[in-house]
């Protein structure tokens, strides 16, 4: 079993990966921030560094998902190999801060890669404002992020509600974070194991299917079926650097 968790930066996904973890006693795979050789630098200077940190985020979570398969293991997964294609490098490339050559090249392996990878059995979107994103960013004081801009994040958040209206590569859930303290009330970390549960053993959700295709379980949404979803990100409008 697959479970990966999304979500815009400061929503949650690391301590919901944890969670979850733990409640199920499954092996846990957190995104690799720690041991990222770009990521300081970056945030200094996200054109000169743009290029490198994504590729290094999109050949790790590679590896990722080459050892889930390998191993077979029941796995939690903090951020998807699909963010990095069709949320954080195509906005680095409408801002200007990524050329054209290297996001088409990016996201030509991109897609060699996916044509040989399996999507999560369950994909779990962390939806948040961007007030509660940076609010959350600063509690955390993680001093690389002190650069990052409210524009960054309502730019990404556009690109995450874009990105999930057409997932279909599986099984979904949507937790609105905003209404959903999952980190401090056990009773709302409680409702998404239940929606979990759901989704992966086949129990019955609280409520009824709603008549457009979605099932509603508190501050949850879980949808059982999406778009079809797009084969590649359109063309910025960004000028070549």
């Amino acid at each position: 079993m697959h479970i990966a968790i999304a979500g815009n930066i400061g929503s949650g996904k690391t301590t919901l990966t944890q969670l979850l973890a733990k409640h199920y006693k499954w092996d846990m795979l957190q995104e690799a921030v720690d041991n990222n050789p770009y990521l300081f630098d970056f945030y200094k200077d996200m054109q000169r560094w743009s290029f490198n940190l994504q590729i290094f985020f999109l050949n790790s979570r590679f590896e990722q998902l080459l050892d889930i398969r390998r191993s077979g293991s029941s796995v939690v997964q903090d951020r998807t190999i699909y963010e990095d294609a069709y949320i954080f490098a195509p906005n680095l490339h409408a801002m200007g801060l990524m050329t054209t050559r290297d996001f088409e090249n990016y996201f030509r392996l991109f897609q060699n890669m996916d044509s040989a990878i399996r999507p999560p059995d369950l994909l779990i979107y962390l939806r948040a404002s961007v007030p509660n994103l940076v609010k959350q960013i600063s509690e955390r004081g993680r001093e690389y992020e002190t650069g990052i801009s409210i524009d960054y994040l309502s730019r990404l958040n556009e690109r995450y509600e874009a990105w999930i209206s057409t997932y279909d590569k599986g099984k979904l859930l949507v937790i609105d974070v905003d209404d959903n303290a999952f980190h401090t009330r056990a009773e709302d970390l409680g409702r998404i194991i239940q929606s979990i549960d759901a989704e992966i053993h086949g129990l019955f959700p609280s409520e009824a299917p709603a008549a457009n295709g979605q099932e509603k379980t508190g501050k949850i949404t879980a949808r059982t079926s999406a778009k079809p979803a797009a084969k590649a990100p359109a063309k910025a409008v960004a000028k070549k650097r």
